[in-house]
């Protein structure tokens, strides 16, 4: 079977598995409505950290926080809910490519409708004006998707460094905080309604950074599966 087709087939087993289970999609949701609900209850409780809420610089950093360890606690599990037998059954169906290409893509896809309901709760429990709704709620598609890329590839060489979360941390470090800070000034710029054009240089900086991830796990993820 071709490359395209087995990573078809195994992300088909990875939504239908998710679908059964539901355990990742509603722990993380969970996760996040709370998270916004205990932000909302200690900033009612001060009326000074309620007032600093609103203003949008806070608020669009609060919430590109949620979303970063919403997504470490979503996709750092994407190879440990798999047991020996079952990776052990995959390399000798499926190359490892298409592995890493459908929890890649899975992960995107779970990412990108979490953060889709993580925005609609975070603005009915902090509401405030955002100029360009639209071109925000493209960034956040787009930081899913980056969050998806760095995650997936650090949590196989986790996965296969004995699941050690500190080495995790570390290597996703570097990335991380580019895409964040980023994604940051990207979407502030969408709160404010500047002009489009003026991001595209920060974009396909972003843009870029997945391209290398991915290539990056394309060719390491291989090695790792031979261990």
């Amino acid at each position: 079977m071709k490359l395209a087709g087995q990573t078809i087939e195994l992300l088909k087993k990875e939504i239908i598995l998710e679908w059964r289970s539901k355990y990742a999609f509603n722990g993380i949701l969970l996760y996040i409505v709370s998270t916004v609900f205990v932000c909302y209850i200690s900033f009612n409780l001060n009326p000074g950290f309620k007032q600093s809420a609103g203003y949008p610089i806070v608020w669009n950093i609060l919430f590109w926080i949620i979303m970063l360890f919403a997504s470490v606690n979503a996709i750092a599990k994407s190879f440990l809910q798999e047991s020996k037998a079952r990776l052990l059954y995959y390399y000798t169906i499926a190359h490892p490519q298409a592995i890493i290409l459908s929890k890649t893509i899975y992960n995107t896809l779970l990412m990108s409708l979490l953060s889709v309901l993580a925005l609609v709760v975070y603005l009915l429990f902090f509401p405030n004006k955002v100029d360009d709704i639209l071109y925000y709620f493209m960034v956040v598609l787009l930081g899913s998707m980056s969050f998806s890329t760095v995650f997936t590839m650090i949590s196989a060489i986790a996965s296969k460094a004995g699941n050690n979360g500190t080495l995790m941390a570390i290597l996703s470090f570097p990335v991380v905080i580019p895409v964040i800070l980023i994604l940051v000034k990207v979407s502030k710029a969408a709160m404010d309604g500047i002009d489009r054009s003026l991001s595209l240089n920060n974009i396909g900086t972003l843009l870029a950074i997945n391209v290398i991830v991915i290539a990056s796990s394309l060719i390491l993820f291989p090695f790792l599966w031979r261990d």
